[in-house]
């Protein structure tokens, strides 16, 4: 059994790996002075399949836990309706409910316990009174141009777009006060809805909370990892030959360290989910060579990316370590899965797959009429005569004779 930590390990692992922290005073307050559990939510919004980049925040979720966080996490199932319709109202309980599965799964797959851990779903109480009136004075505060600035980065951005990419920001910010949390923890990329949080809220009376941002993790084809790019990404449930082949496919130019999707899974991921198993919560990277080679390992990712620099450190070499980590990590996942029938049922109805196209029933060649066997005025007849009333237009004659006659030959 780990050994209790002491209230500045507790924060020194709660802001280990992030890339910023808004108010750090409000975590020393809570943690330090107070010396309770701090109160954090983290929320996601249930619209395409949980991909393999869900590690990155699973990891700080689990030092979360660790550190004797009080995790609520929220299945944000209104946000995703929201969001320019990603997610079809008919399919977002049951997307949340997959996303349920999932999420306990990984966590359990990081060997964390989750005593401490709390699911919310977004429609039990954003659909309250006390709720609606709230969103009607922040909206009274928040101008069209601050709330489309807050959600440029997570709100899909269409032409004329509708009306509720404006709410969805103004939602996250009250979610803060109706979950009843200290800190908020997500992505950089949703910085502006952070200060627009802390902005907004004490105008309506509510107290500021601390934000907790993860970096943005480069997904396989180099950009952002998507749920929507098949290409950018490892969905939870591929199997090991998928893994496989997503990966080799994957960028990595040889002795490139920036924009390294491959690297970046290995620094945000696969070290820190070993040092989460091992007593001195040091991790350790293990890149098997060929037969008589001693393997390469690996405890910091600056050695990692000091050898790739050289090419001592090759992207074969490279992607078939991440390989076989990878699909280990995924293995007590994907079995948990297969055993669990009600799991499968929600997997069916939250992606359905989609209807096969109609096939395009060939409509019949219209040759016209005038050929043998044709409707029309002239019907064919079985000794090759043509009888009907345009006849004598079609037909060249009774005989041979007749017909070079009338054929000038």
């Amino acid at each position: 059994m780990a050994r209790e930590l002491s209230p500045q390990e507790k924060l020194d692992l709660i802001t280990s790996q992030l890339q910023e922290v808004l108010k750090p005073e409000i975590l020393e307050d809570v943690i330090i002075k107070q010396n309770r559990p701090l109160v954090i939510y983290w929320g996601t919004a249930t619209t395409g399949r949980p991909h393999c980049g869900y590690f990155v925040p699973m990891v700080k979720l689990a030092h979360f836990l660790r550190a004797g966080c009080r995790v609520k996490i929220l299945l944000a199932d209104i946000h995703a309706f929201l969001d320019n319709l990603k997610a079809p109202i008919e399919l977002v309980n049951y997307r949340a409910e997959y996303y349920r599965f999932v999420v306990t799964s990984l966590l359990k797959a990081l060997n964390v316990p989750i005593d401490k851990l709390e699911f919310v779903l977004g429609s039990s109480y954003q659909l309250s009174k006390e709720y609606t009136m709230d969103i009607f004075r922040l909206s009274s505060m928040v101008t069209e141009h601050d709330a489309k600035k807050a959600g440029a980065e997570v709100v899909k951005q269409v032409e004329n777009a509708p009306l509720s990419g404006l709410i969805y920001p103004l939602m996250q910010a009250l979610d803060e006060e109706h979950l009843g949390v200290d800190a908020q923890f997500g992505g950089v990329d949703q910085r502006k809805i952070f200060t627009l949080a802390q902005e907004t809220l004490p105008r309506i009376g509510y107290k500021e909370r601390a934000h907790l941002m993860n970096p943005m993790v480069p997904g396989l084809a180099g950009g952002k990892m998507s749920s929507s790019d098949p290409d950018s990404k490892i969905d939870i449930l591929d199997n090991a030959d998928a893994v496989k082949r997503k990966i080799k496919k994957a960028f990595a130019a040889p002795r490139e360290v920036e924009g390294n999707g491959i690297i970046s899974f290995v620094e945000y991921v696969l070290l820190p989910v070993s040092a989460l198993s091992r007593d001195d919560g040091t991790g350790e990277f293990v890149v098997n060579r060929k037969e008589g080679e001693e393997p390469l390992k690996y405890s910091n990712i600056e050695d990692l990316k000091a050898d790739y620099r050289e090419d001592k450190l090759t992207p074969q070499l490279l992607k078939a370590a991440v390989t076989e980590a990878l699909n280990n990590l995924l293995a007590p996942i994907q079995e948990e899965f297969q055993a669990s029938k009600e799991w499968q049922e929600v997997e069916k109805k939250a992606y359905p797959p989609p209807p096969e196209p109609e096939k395009k029933k060939k409509k019949p060649k219209d040759k016209g009429s005038r050929y043998p066997g044709g409707k029309g005025p002239v019907t064919a007849q079985p000794d090759g005569s043509v009888e009907g009333k345009d006849a004598d237009k079609v037909s060249v004659g009774e005989d041979a004779r007749e017909a070079m006659e009338k054929l000038a030959v």
